[in-house]
Parts: C-alpha cells; sequence; structure tokens
C-alpha cells in the first residue's frame, strides 16, 4: 500500500455508512424484522455487516435472497425502509476516533463534508443524532443529485458548494463505488479499511491513493496546518 503523505488538499469529503458511522447493528435488524415477521430465525450481524453499505439491495439480498429482478424485491424493500426508517438511530454510533479526527481536522483549517447514498430522508435525522449536521460544511444525500455514486455528481456537488475546487478535495469510505467516484471527480481517494468493505473484491486491490485501518490514521495524510 501506498506510504502515507500530506496531500495537497483544503477539503475532506467522507462517505457516512462504514465511514464515520457505524450504522450495521440499524440496518441488520431493518433485515432481521422482516425475517421474523415471516417465522425466519435471524441473521447475525457479523454475516450482515459486510453488506451494509449496500443498504437494502445488498441487506436484501443477502438475508432474503432477492435481487432488483425478484417479483417481491419492490414491496421488501419498501418495508425494509419502514423498518429502518423506525430505528435508525438506536444503536448507530460513530466509530471510535471519528470526534477526535473531526477536531483535529477543523483544528487544521481544513473543511469537511459528508457525501452519501442514503436518501435525506435517512441522512438528515442520523446526521443529527450523531452530532454531525451543524458541523458539515456540506452533507450530500443520495437524492440530493439526479445521480448516486459511483457517479461523480454527488462529489462535485460537495465540492462546489463548499466553495472548492474537486482537485482539492480527498474522498474517504469503505466501498468500491467511493473510490470510483472519488477518481472519476478527480479527488484523491482513501479506503477506511476499518469499514464495511462491501461486495468489490480484494480492497487491496481498489485504485485508491491510500489505505486508513483507524480513523485518526486519515491525519499522516492531510496536511498540517
Amino acid at each position: 500500500m501506498p506510504v502515507p503523505r500530506p496531500l495537497t488538499v483544503s477539503a475532506v469529503l467522507f462517505d457516512l455508512d462504514g465511514t464515520l458511522a457505524d450504522s450495521a447493528g440499524d440496518l441488520a435488524l431493518a433485515l432481521n424484522r422482516i425475517r421474523e415477521a415471516r417465522g425466519m430465525p435471524p441473521m447475525p450481524l457479523a454475516e450482515l455487516r459486510p453488506h451494509a453499505s449496500s443498504g437494502a439491495r445488498g441487506l436484501l439480498h443477502r438475508g432474503m435472497d432477492v435481487t432488483p429482478e425478484h417479483a417481491e424485491f419492490a414491496a421488501l424493500r419498501e418495508r425494509f425502509l419502514a423498518n429502518y426508517e423506525a430505528c435508525l438511530a438506536e444503536t448507530t454510533t460513530l466509530f471510535a476516533g471519528v470526534p477526535e479526527l473531526l477536531d483535529a481536522i477543523e483544528s487544521r483549517g481544513l473543511r469537511w463534508g459528508i457525501v452519501t447514498n442514503k436518501v435525506a430522508r435517512y441522512t438528515d435525522p442520523v446526521c443529527a443524532a450523531l452530532d454531525l449536521a451543524a458541523r458539515a460544511a456540506v452533507v450530500v444525500a443520495g437524492d440530493t443529485t439526479p445521480h448516486a455514486k459511483p457517479h461523480p455528481a454527488p462529489l462535485w456537488h460537495a465540492a462546489s458548494a463548499m466553495g472548492v475546487a474537486a482537485e482539492a478535495c480527498v474522498y474517504v469510505g469503505d466501498d468500491l463505488r467511493d473510490i470510483e467516484a472519488g477518481r472519476a471527480a478527480g479527488m484523491a481517494t482513501v479506503v477506511a479499511g476499518y469499514g464495511y468493505m462491501g461486495t468489490g473484491g480484494d480492497p487491496r486491490r481498489w485504485p485508491a491513493d491510500g489505505w486508513i485501518d483507524r480513523p485518526l490514521d486519515l491525519l499522516a495524510w492531510l496536511p498540517d496546518r
């Protein structure tokens, strides 16, 4: 992996689920409530955790063996989302080290924001519950722009809202589509190796500029000013 080095950036953008926030427990609960209603046993969080970054699609595939082409997918997705809305901040918390990381980023005079594929209906209350909304320079949800990641549009929107050039930003995420979106937007990218990591093959082979094993490791990639 690349040796940590300060990037020439003035802003940091983060994915939300699996990068800033550990929301796997609430997402798994939403899925297991569907299973319970059908007389199925709950699935262990450890089995569902890697699919958390893929939201309803990934969790329904793993937990109910349905894909978007399945006749029941739309109805199951609506039930999953209703379940999730009812429990979206029950166990969700910031990863250890994230509060200190954000303090350090701000102390260095850098701006930071959030770009997630979670739609605003769920993003806004989660960010409020975690005290992120008031601090972030921008929060871009999955329905803020016409396109979601891996399209670069949400990242361009975030950079524009902060008044920062895309090339002056680094995007940090735990899913292959985060890295693809960041590269397409012309941003440096760093893999949050402590996150969910999705199903995008070997994360160590993703085309990122850097890798971190814990949130505070990101500081080695940021300018100290």
